[in-house]
């Protein structure tokens, strides 16, 4: 891990770009920085340097500020993890969308998106820089299609398919939403190219032209300042489409990506429609300016806020003094692997540790549920590999502490483990730890006994603590239920315990009675 300043950055630019091409500019790059001894590595860090982010010109917003800050925030801009492209792969099963929705017809895939390299002669040449994107899919919502600005609600359909779900960005282009809603998980995440079909000038223009015809940005304005990288020849409604693909609408055209999944309720899922209108409507009439920065308020902020109104884990505030963003800010690698390890190495066998986490503690007595639990895996899916207008060589980094930080560490554990991202792995592997902890049981008073809670707290785990075993008994049989269901629909073996041979009601009879429960008691 280096720093690379804009100086450096741009004569490694000017070389690439201007002067003789990637030859002379690994050796920029060997002059620059005499520690990268092997040639290859130094092609890689110069194509990886010259495809980053150039520092822009301080925004209005950022000029009153002192010359010392603006260098610290050119330094978290240009921090790189190394210059290898990033491989987007996960063992396990390949995946099923719509089996999956089968199961869980109400779930939330936040996804960390690599950076984006145009080439050349393509239109508008978008360079996304290596921190890469975040967007996110909720299965079970749509597009509110007869509001005239973005605004989303509950799909109309009792069960959804994976088909019955809104793709949602949130881009600093914007100036009166904070995201738009692209409908269909196909189309958000693959645009209009077929199986197997290339990314070429006329998969790329169906593509822009079925966006369109959807009105992805209907009612959407770009700040001003958007349009000085307008093409010559090119009208604003068509630029306005030509800077969104591939960040906003049909991903995997050009970034690859790391997506987790996280099962939701129904009730759940009306809450965070609920937070994403609200987020959009403060700024529909144009009294007040969305505006996107590095550090107080970017994409992370926006897909950890959409997974914190549905009760993952507590609100990460926006705005603050720049000073205590820059120090705490969240980024889409990153984020991956906390929601990962969130939504499933949480200390479910200890309620005790569990009613101390504020958030699990609300999810618990106010929704039964709990951040941790099956069918919370990871996805891997690389950009289309034949691809005539990007380049394929994409990298998606970590923001983290160099050599001491554990962002890397976690992140192999995740890509090496299958339960993680095989679901029939990951339902195994809950209904044995649901099995466990129903045979080992620990009254309440053993629990009181441990706790150490203050006087007042005594009586909320009394309730959290009935809540949790009850939610513990839920939550068992509904996992072999899906096991089931993978066993009937897919052939995978269920491993079920003898124990469980009792008939049962159809997955989905039973998510709907759950669900009916649930809003019962709310």
């Amino acid at each position: 891990m280096f720093f690379v300043t804009e100086t450096e950055a741009a004569a490694s630019r000017r070389t690439f770009e201007k002067e003789e091409g990637e030859l002379s500019a690994m050796i920029e790059v060997r002059r620059l920085f005499p520690g990268i001894a092997a040639n290859e590595k130094a092609r890689e860090c110069a194509r990886s340097i010259a495809g980053g982010p150039k520092l822009p010109p301080p925004h209005p917003i950022l000029a009153n500020r002192t010359p010392i800050m603006h260098h610290i925030f050119a330094a978290l801009l240009l921090l790189l993890g190394g210059c290898e492209s990033t491989s987007f792969n996960l063992p396990g099963a390949p995946d099923d969308p719509a089996l999956y929705a089968t199961i869980y017809p109400f779930f939330i895939e936040t996804c960390a998106v690599s950076g984006m390299k145009k080439k050349h002669g393509f239109g508008f040449e978008y360079q996304g820089g290596s921190g890469g994107h975040a967007v996110v899919y909720l299965n079970g919502v749509c597009r509110d299609t007869k509001s005239s600005h973005p605004a989303v609600q509950m799909c109309d359909e009792a069960g959804p398919s994976a088909e019955s779900g809104v793709g949602l960005s949130a881009n600093g282009h914007f100036s009166n939403a904070a995201w738009v809603a692209t409908p269909g998980r196909d189309f958000f995440f693959d645009g209009d190219l077929r199986q197997d079909e290339s990314v070429n000038s006329t998969s790329y223009a169906r593509t822009q032209a079925r966006a369109k015809q959807l009105g992805i940005l209907n009612g959407i304005r770009f700040h001003e300042a958007v349009f000085d990288d307008l093409p010559t020849g090119m009208t604003r409604y068509d630029f306005m489409y030509e800077a969104s693909i591939a960040t906003d609408y049909g991903i995997s055209l050009g970034r690859g990506r790391y997506c987790a999944r996280l099962p939701v309720s129904q009730a759940q899922m009306r809450r965070v429609v609920a937070y994403l209108n609200a987020q959009n409507f403060q700024y529909r009439d144009g009294q007040r300016m969305s505006s996107m920065t590095v550090v107080g308020n970017n994409c992370s902020h926006f897909t950890h806020n959409v997974l914190a109104s549905a009760g993952l884990w507590e609100e990460w505030p926006t705005d603050r003094f720049f000073l205590v963003s820059a120090l705490s800010f969240p980024v889409p690698k990153n984020e991956f692997v906390n929601q990962i390890r969130r939504s499933n190495d949480l200390p479910l066998d200890n309620p005790l540790l569990l009613f101390r986490d504020e958030a699990a503690r609300q999810a618990l007595l106010h929704d039964d549920w709990l951040p941790i639990g099956p069918g919370a895996i990871a996805i891997a899916e690389p950009i289309r590999e034949a691809n005539d207008l990007y380049d394929t060589d994409v990298n998606l980094i970590f923001y983290d502490i160099p050599i001491l930080g554990s962002f890397p560490s976690y992140f192999n554990r995740i890509t090496a483990d299958r339960r993680y991202s095989d679901l029939a792995e990951n339902l195994r592997h809950f209904a044995a730890v649901y099995d466990r902890l129903s045979a080992e049981r620990r009254p309440l008073e053993w629990w009181l006994n441990r706790a150490g809670l203050p006087s007042g707290d005594g009586p909320s785990f009394v309730a959290f603590y009935k809540r949790y075993y009850s939610h513990v008994d839920r939550m068992n049989d509904r996992v072999k239920l899906s096991l089931l269901t993978l066993q009937q629909t897919a052939g995978v073996p269920a491993a079920m315990p003898a124990s469980f041979a009792a008939p049962l009601p159809s997955f989905r009879q039973a998510w709907k009675l759950g669900n009916s429960a649930l809003e019962s008691e709310h």
